[in-house]
Protein backbone atom coordinates (compact mmCIF):
# COMPACT_ATOMS: atom_id res chain seq x y z
CA UNK A 1 0.00 0.00 0.00
CA UNK A 2 1.15 3.52 -0.72
CA UNK A 3 -1.39 6.26 -0.13
CA UNK A 4 0.75 9.28 0.67
CA UNK A 5 4.28 10.46 -0.08
CA UNK A 6 6.53 13.51 -0.35
CA UNK A 7 8.96 14.91 -2.90
CA UNK A 8 11.28 17.72 -1.92
CA UNK A 9 14.07 18.26 -4.53
CA UNK A 10 13.68 20.91 -7.22
CA UNK A 11 12.79 19.68 -10.68
CA UNK A 12 16.18 20.89 -11.91
CA UNK A 13 17.84 18.52 -9.44
CA UNK A 14 15.56 15.67 -10.47
CA UNK A 15 16.22 16.34 -14.15
CA UNK A 16 19.96 16.05 -13.54
CA UNK A 17 19.55 12.89 -11.52
CA UNK A 18 17.39 11.17 -14.13
CA UNK A 19 19.01 12.80 -17.18
CA UNK A 20 15.59 14.03 -18.27
CA UNK A 21 14.18 17.15 -19.93
CA UNK A 22 11.70 19.10 -17.80
CA UNK A 23 8.15 19.30 -19.18
CA UNK A 24 6.25 20.69 -16.19
CA UNK A 25 6.17 23.64 -13.81
CA UNK A 26 8.07 22.95 -10.60
CA UNK A 27 5.59 23.13 -7.68
CA UNK A 28 8.38 23.31 -5.11
CA UNK A 29 8.81 20.95 -2.15
CA UNK A 30 5.73 18.87 -1.40
CA UNK A 31 5.57 17.05 1.91
CA UNK A 32 2.08 15.53 1.78
CA UNK A 33 1.11 14.33 -1.70
CA UNK A 34 -2.27 12.60 -1.85
CA UNK A 35 -4.20 10.60 -4.46
CA UNK A 36 -5.81 12.51 -7.37
CA UNK A 37 -3.13 15.21 -7.12
CA UNK A 38 -0.52 15.78 -9.87
CA UNK A 39 2.75 13.96 -9.23
CA UNK A 40 6.15 14.03 -10.90
CA UNK A 41 6.84 11.16 -13.29
CA UNK A 42 9.87 10.23 -15.38
CA UNK A 43 9.31 8.35 -18.63
CA UNK A 44 10.58 7.83 -22.15
CA UNK A 45 8.80 9.25 -25.21
CA UNK A 46 9.74 9.88 -28.84
CA UNK A 47 11.90 12.84 -27.79
CA UNK A 48 13.79 11.01 -25.07
CA UNK A 49 13.49 10.95 -21.31
CA UNK A 50 11.24 13.58 -19.74
CA UNK A 51 10.20 14.73 -16.27
CA UNK A 52 6.54 15.73 -16.29
CA UNK A 53 3.39 15.50 -14.15
CA UNK A 54 0.46 13.07 -14.27
CA UNK A 55 -2.51 12.66 -11.96
CA UNK A 56 -2.09 10.02 -9.25
CA UNK A 57 -4.77 7.38 -9.72
CA UNK A 58 -4.72 5.50 -13.02
CA UNK A 59 -7.68 6.04 -15.37
CA UNK A 60 -7.80 3.32 -18.08
CA UNK A 61 -8.54 4.48 -21.61
CA UNK A 62 -11.87 2.59 -21.56
CA UNK A 63 -13.15 4.18 -18.32
CA UNK A 64 -16.49 6.01 -18.51
CA UNK A 65 -15.22 8.86 -16.32
CA UNK A 66 -12.01 9.72 -14.47
CA UNK A 67 -13.43 8.98 -11.01
CA UNK A 68 -12.40 5.34 -11.45
CA UNK A 69 -8.81 6.50 -10.93
CA UNK A 70 -9.58 7.36 -7.30
CA UNK A 71 -9.52 3.63 -6.56
CA UNK A 72 -6.46 2.82 -8.69
CA UNK A 73 -3.60 4.63 -6.97
CA UNK A 74 -1.72 1.33 -6.55
CA UNK A 75 -1.22 -1.73 -8.76
CA UNK A 76 -0.20 -5.03 -7.18
CA UNK A 77 2.98 -6.57 -8.60
CA UNK A 78 1.37 -10.00 -8.44
CA UNK A 79 -1.51 -9.05 -10.78
CA UNK A 80 -0.33 -5.99 -12.72
CA UNK A 81 0.45 -8.13 -15.79
CA UNK A 82 -3.03 -9.66 -15.91
CA UNK A 83 -5.49 -7.13 -14.52
CA UNK A 84 -7.27 -5.43 -17.47
CA UNK A 85 -6.84 -1.93 -16.04
CA UNK A 86 -3.05 -2.29 -15.78
CA UNK A 87 -1.71 -4.95 -18.16
CA UNK A 88 -1.35 -2.77 -21.27
CA UNK A 89 0.36 -0.04 -19.25
CA UNK A 90 2.88 -2.52 -17.85
CA UNK A 91 3.88 -3.51 -21.37
CA UNK A 92 4.16 -0.09 -22.96
CA UNK A 93 3.57 2.78 -20.51
CA UNK A 94 5.95 2.48 -17.60
CA UNK A 95 7.37 5.34 -15.54
CA UNK A 96 9.32 6.23 -12.44
CA UNK A 97 7.58 8.21 -9.72
CA UNK A 98 10.29 9.96 -7.69
CA UNK A 99 9.65 10.20 -3.94
CA UNK A 100 11.77 11.55 -1.12
CA UNK A 101 9.68 9.50 1.30
CA UNK A 102 6.41 7.67 1.62
CA UNK A 103 4.24 7.39 4.70
CA UNK A 104 2.72 4.46 6.51
CA UNK A 105 0.86 4.15 9.80
CA UNK A 106 1.71 1.68 12.57
CA UNK A 107 -1.25 0.39 14.55
CA UNK A 108 -0.87 0.50 18.33
CA UNK A 109 -3.35 -0.28 21.10
CA UNK A 110 -4.67 3.27 21.16
CA UNK A 111 -3.84 4.92 17.82
CA UNK A 112 -2.07 4.80 14.50
CA UNK A 113 1.42 6.30 14.48
CA UNK A 114 2.57 7.76 11.13
CA UNK A 115 6.08 6.93 9.92
CA UNK A 116 8.28 8.39 7.21
CA UNK A 117 10.13 5.82 5.08
CA UNK A 118 13.05 6.87 2.87
CA UNK A 119 16.31 5.77 1.30
CA UNK A 120 19.19 5.31 3.69
CA UNK A 121 21.52 7.30 1.42
CA UNK A 122 19.18 10.30 1.22
CA UNK A 123 18.53 10.13 -2.54
CA UNK A 124 14.99 10.10 -3.94
CA UNK A 125 13.40 6.69 -4.25
CA UNK A 126 12.55 5.37 -7.72
CA UNK A 127 9.01 4.10 -7.29
CA UNK A 128 7.98 1.78 -10.11
CA UNK A 129 4.94 3.18 -11.88
CA UNK A 130 2.66 2.76 -14.86
CA UNK A 131 0.61 5.37 -16.67
CA UNK A 132 -2.39 5.65 -18.97
CA UNK A 133 -4.04 8.21 -21.23
CA UNK A 134 -7.81 8.86 -21.06
CA UNK A 135 -9.75 10.97 -23.54
CA UNK A 136 -12.78 13.01 -22.46
CA UNK A 137 -15.15 12.85 -25.40
CA UNK A 138 -17.23 15.76 -24.14
CA UNK A 139 -14.40 18.26 -23.71
CA UNK A 140 -11.87 16.64 -26.09
CA UNK A 141 -9.27 16.86 -23.31
CA UNK A 142 -6.66 14.25 -22.50
CA UNK A 143 -5.97 13.11 -18.95
CA UNK A 144 -2.73 11.31 -18.19
CA UNK A 145 -2.62 9.43 -14.92
CA UNK A 146 -0.41 6.96 -13.08
CA UNK A 147 -0.30 4.28 -10.41
CA UNK A 148 2.44 3.08 -8.06
CA UNK A 149 3.24 -0.64 -8.16
CA UNK A 150 3.34 -2.33 -4.76
CA UNK A 151 4.70 -5.64 -3.55
CA UNK A 152 4.99 -7.68 -0.36
CA UNK A 153 6.77 -5.75 2.37
CA UNK A 154 10.36 -6.44 3.33
CA UNK A 155 11.38 -7.10 6.94
CA UNK A 156 11.93 -3.41 7.64
CA UNK A 157 8.38 -2.51 6.58
CA UNK A 158 6.46 -5.39 8.13
CA UNK A 159 5.90 -3.74 11.53
CA UNK A 160 4.02 -1.05 9.59
CA UNK A 161 2.24 -2.84 6.75
CA UNK A 162 2.32 -6.04 4.70
CA UNK A 163 2.65 -4.07 1.43
CA UNK A 164 5.08 -1.44 0.18
CA UNK A 165 5.95 0.36 -3.08
CA UNK A 166 8.40 -1.28 -5.46
CA UNK A 167 11.59 0.80 -5.13
CA UNK A 168 13.73 0.20 -8.19
CA UNK A 169 17.54 0.30 -7.83
CA UNK A 170 19.26 3.05 -9.79
CA UNK A 171 20.93 0.59 -12.17
CA UNK A 172 17.55 -0.78 -13.24
CA UNK A 173 15.97 2.51 -14.33
CA UNK A 174 17.07 2.37 -17.96
CA UNK A 175 15.71 -1.12 -18.44
CA UNK A 176 12.41 -0.31 -16.71
CA UNK A 177 11.85 2.74 -18.92
CA UNK A 178 12.94 0.97 -22.14
CA UNK A 179 9.88 1.13 -24.41
CA UNK A 180 11.12 -1.81 -26.46
CA UNK A 181 10.86 -4.09 -23.45
CA UNK A 182 7.44 -5.79 -23.48
CA UNK A 183 8.30 -9.14 -21.89
CA UNK A 184 6.07 -9.25 -18.82
CA UNK A 185 8.09 -12.11 -17.31
CA UNK A 186 11.21 -9.95 -17.19
CA UNK A 187 9.23 -6.93 -16.02
CA UNK A 188 7.62 -8.82 -13.16
CA UNK A 189 11.02 -10.04 -11.98
CA UNK A 190 11.96 -6.40 -11.40
CA UNK A 191 9.03 -5.87 -9.06
CA UNK A 192 10.69 -6.85 -5.80
CA UNK A 193 10.97 -5.23 -2.40
CA UNK A 194 14.31 -3.49 -1.80
CA UNK A 195 16.86 -4.89 0.67
CA UNK A 196 16.05 -3.96 4.26
CA UNK A 197 19.19 -1.87 4.64
CA UNK A 198 18.29 0.35 1.67
CA UNK A 199 15.48 2.07 3.57
CA UNK A 200 14.79 3.29 7.07
CA UNK A 201 11.71 4.56 8.88
CA UNK A 202 10.95 6.74 11.89
CA UNK A 203 7.79 8.07 13.58
CA UNK A 204 6.54 11.57 12.73
CA UNK A 205 3.83 13.98 13.82
CA UNK A 206 0.15 13.07 13.29
CA UNK A 207 -0.10 16.40 11.45
CA UNK A 208 0.60 14.38 8.30
CA UNK A 209 -2.81 12.75 8.72
CA UNK A 210 -4.45 15.88 7.28
CA UNK A 211 -3.61 16.29 3.59
CA UNK A 212 -3.93 20.08 3.92
CA UNK A 213 -0.88 20.17 6.18
CA UNK A 214 2.46 20.79 4.49
CA UNK A 215 5.97 21.86 5.42
CA UNK A 216 9.15 20.47 6.95
CA UNK A 217 7.48 20.10 10.32
CA UNK A 218 5.72 17.00 9.03
CA UNK A 219 8.96 15.03 8.71
CA UNK A 220 10.64 15.88 12.03
CA UNK A 221 11.30 12.65 13.98
CA UNK A 222 9.26 12.24 17.17
CA UNK A 223 10.87 8.97 18.25
CA UNK A 224 13.62 6.44 17.48
CA UNK A 225 13.89 4.71 14.08
CA UNK A 226 11.72 1.69 13.43
CA UNK A 227 13.26 -1.69 14.11
CA UNK A 228 12.86 -4.36 11.42
CA UNK A 229 10.52 -7.24 12.10
CA UNK A 230 12.15 -10.49 13.19
CA UNK A 231 9.32 -12.51 11.61
CA UNK A 232 10.01 -14.38 8.40
CA UNK A 233 6.37 -14.48 7.37
CA UNK A 234 4.34 -11.85 5.53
Amino acid sequence: MCGRFGLEPQYVQLALRYQAAIDAIDPGPRYNIAPTQPVAVVLENDSGRILTQYRWGLVPRWAKDPSVGNRMINARAETVATRPAFRDSLKSRRCIIPASRFYEWQKTDSRKVPHSIQRSDGYPMNLAGIWASWHDRETDEELRSCAIITTAANMMMRPLHDRMPVVLPDEMLGRWLDRELTDTTELRLMLQAPPDEDLYAYPISPLVNNTRNQGEGLIVPVGPPLQASSSATV
